[in-house]
């Protein structure tokens, strides 16, 4: 009897040339999304992961459907839910009332989302561009920004899953919350909806975690998922979302996945809070000692930053980005430059 080769997504998560698209848990700009799953499954993504609401997820499915059409392989649809409150899942408001004339407005230049309207305005951030990242709260001189809760409660997360059916799920977790997340994975199976993968995102800023503690609270989330039978993916997040700018951050995502490596539960270590294009370089030059090499690699802020002056153009002409060839193409272009090192890394030693 002949085994079933591996699908695509899984292939790349066992040679290591594993990549995702984080569209963002709390994104949601809908012509946005369906632009972006668009472009980055024909630059060849394997995953990309959107907020858990149903038009978001339509949205998303509709931009994929679109790439396959134009010779795009099959890509994952990945659905982000927390167990608890998690920076991922908020958004940021503001009174423009309060808005001196004078103040040379930081907090639009540093939004990576463009949600952020100049003055005059009624409204301080546009809530469905918003994806909760957080570089506008220390901009504002006067402290008016504020970030507000923004996730699906528990009860509803087995009834949600079964309207949106996603390949995959991604938990968003936190150190202490073991109870939470058992009772969240509960729910998520509750209607039996069959996952690929369950992926667990968790990282150590803002946590007071070491290493070693990271690893004894994945391995408590893993007893979980090996209960239930799911295959875990393993998200480390090297920084906050905040933070993706700079060699910096991507030397902090290759750091954690070379320290957490030898300790970690079963399954595929993936990189990402602070991955940009800086991260494939830094890990050619710092190569594990034992020759293992990263499942593969996720991209939020910086993968819409890169696109984003040509989704802002397509929006001021009126039309969707796959509707205008010529600014499609030069999207396309950038959003290879992040991806490709990735798809062409040759498989040489095993992936972790």
């Amino acid at each position: 009897m002949t085994r079933s080769r591996p699908c695509r997504a899984e292939q790349a998560l066992l040679n290591g040339t594993w990549v995702k698209l984080i569209c963002g848990a709390s994104n949601q700009d809908l012509l946005s999304i369906g632009d972006l799953c668009a472009l980055y499954a024909c630059a060849g993504v394997h995953c990309v992961d959107v907020a858990a609401d149903p038009a978001v997820v339509r949205e998303a499915r509709a931009g994929l459907s679109w790439a396959k059409t134009h010779g795009a392989a099959d890509v994952w649809l990945m659905v982000s839910v927390s167990d608890g409150r998690d920076a991922h899942f908020r958004k940021a408001s503001f009174d423009p009332q309060q808005c001196p004339t004078s103040c040379p407005r930081p907090c639009m230049r540093v939004c990576p989302a463009e949600a952020i309207p100049s003055l005059p305005s009624t409204v301080g951030v546009d809530a469905a561009r918003c994806y909760g990242c957080g570089r506008c709260l220390p901009a504002c001189p006067l402290g008016l920004i504020v970030a507000h809760d923004h996730q699906q409660s528990r009860e509803d997360l087995g009834s949600l899953l079964a309207t949106l059916t996603p390949d995959a799920v991604e938990v968003h977790t936190a150190p202490g919350r073991g109870l939470e997340f058992s009772h969240t994975i509960d729910a998520l199976l509750s209607t039996q909806q069959p996952l690929k993968r369950l992926a667990v995102s968790c990282g150590l800023e803002g946590h007071g975690l070491t290493t070693s503690l990271l690893a004894q609270e994945l391995w408590q989330r893993y007893s979980v998922l090996r209960r239930h039978g799911l295959r875990p993916l393993w998200q480390l997040d090297g920084r906050p979302m905040s933070g993706d700018v700079g060699r910096g951050t991507a030397r902090a995502a290759i750091q954690l996945w070379q320290s957490l490596r030898p300790m970690a539960p079963p399954g595929p270590l993936q990189l990402a809070g602070g991955t940009n294009a800086s991260t494939w370089r830094l890990l050619q030059e710092a190569p594990h000692p034992m020759g293992w090499h990263p499942a593969g690699v996720a991209f939020g802020g910086q993968a819409r930053a890169l696109v984003q002056p040509w989704l802002q153009q397509a929006l001021e002409r009126g039309e969707r980005l796959v509707d205008w060839p010529e600014g499609w193409a030069q999207a396309l272009a950038q959003a290879r430059t992040l991806v490709d090192p990735w798809l062409k890394a040759r498989a040489g030693s095993p992936a972790c």
